[in-house]
């Protein structure tokens, strides 16, 4: 088992709070520091997750082997520059922000040097519509990919906390990936950030066609449901990925403006057929891995 006796996590909403009942499920018996508002720390102390919490992350990180910031990127930026430089002698600082580069580069610019010892870029795979400590579930993390970045993922190959934090990970049930900061957050603007939007975006039309009848969702189907379920993901977050991510999510948005361009001038040819049995093979290959 890991050898943390300690740790915190700033921010106990949906992935800080369910990666300490997933901790606690995987063996952990430690002690769990949160670090958020009363109220957020209150619910977090009644549903398990905590032992106990701070509003100041500067005081929720004493003693601490292990630092978990799970907060959206700016925030996550925000608390490297201010308990970076108080982060326990030996302990490891981690995070679990949605995009990397500039996490990264802060994290250089707050440990210099020794900023590949003391700090694993990660981003577990996983989340829900909705967000919040009323959200949280130990098995969110089952079955996930949770990437850490090049080069401070070389830390995982030697013993460590970095190590150790890996093994928490696997016995939670998720998968450690190992890739570089750029190809990161391109992959991440295809396969999570696109999507998004485009469920953003389609929620939007059916709001300004519709308004507020309730015939569409009575009809509607579960391609509807399956089709807007994110589009309930709080502006909150997605801000800073939008800020953090931009050129990456452009490129993807661009590219699937001119797919459904192209779709729309071809709805009576045989090239929508084709773009049926491209699609219909990307899904098949998906569906056997």
């Amino acid at each position: 088992m890991p050898e943390f006796r300690q740790i915190t996590i700033v921010g106990v909403g949906l992935i800080g709070g369910s990666f300490a009942l997933a901790a606690r499920r995987a063996g952990f018996q430690g002690r769990i520091v949160g670090c958020d508002n009363d109220v957020v720390l209150e619910k977090a102390r009644a549903a398990g997750a905590i032992d106990t919490g701070h509003f100041r992350p500067e005081e929720a990180i004493k003693g601490s082997e292990l630092v978990l910031l799970a907060a959206p990127v700016g925030a996550i930026i925000d608390c490297l520059e201010r308990v970076g430089p108080l982060l326990p002698e030996g302990s490891l600082l981690t995070d679990v922000g949605s995009t990397k580069g500039e996490i990264v580069a802060h994290a250089a610019s707050v440990f210099g040097k020794q900023a590949t010892g003391k700090f694993l870029p990660g981003h577990p795979m996983a989340g829900k519509a909705h967000s919040g400590i009323t959200q949280v579930d130990a098995e969110l993390f089952r079955g996930a990919a949770w990437i850490f970045t090049k080069p401070h993922c070389e830390a995982l190959n030697s013993p460590g906390p970095a190590a150790d934090f890996a093994d928490l990970v696997r016995r939670m049930g998720a998968r450690p990936v190992t890739m570089d900061v750029e190809h990161h957050d391109r992959l991440c603007a295809w396969v999570s950030h696109l999507p998004q939007m485009i469920s953003t975006a389609y929620a939007g039309i059916l709001q300004d066609e519709f308004g507020s009848s309730d015939q569409i969702t009575r009809v509607g189907g579960r391609a509807l449901a399956e089709m807007t379920r994110i589009a309930a993901s709080p502006y909150s977050m997605w801000r800073d990925i939008a800020l953090t991510n931009t050129e990456n999510i452009q490129e993807a948005l661009l590219r699937l403006e001119q797919r459904l361009a192209y779709i729309r001038e071809n709805l009576r040819g045989a090239a929508l057929r084709d773009e049926f049995e491209r699609a219909n093979k990307f899904r098949t290959r998906k569906d056997n891995d």
